[in-house]
């Protein structure tokens, strides 16, 4: 399980990802909270990179974003 914040120093594109791996995001406003950043099923934090002093995509962008790169990487199973 992927956690996406931007306090993570990872980026979305350093991951291996695999299939079955769940991508975690959170509410616009707010983000991921504390608690679910610590649970322990969290394999990573990881971050999307923004140009400073830009404000944050929104969630359907950061997760087009990082869904698409997953899918990429595995090779885009089912795409034409």
């Amino acid at each position: 399980m992927f956690a996406f914040t931007a306090h993570a120093e990872t980026l979305y594109t350093d991951v291996a990802y695999q299939g079955g791996d769940v991508l975690l995001f959170g509410p616009e406003a707010t983000g991921l909270d504390p608690a679910v950043l610590a649970d322990p099923r969290i394999t990573a934090c990881v971050r999307i990179p923004m140009l400073g002093g830009m404000r944050s995509l929104n969630l359907a962008n950061a997760a087009a974003i990082a869904v698409y790169e997953a899918w990429r990487q595995l090779g885009h199973p089912g795409g034409q």
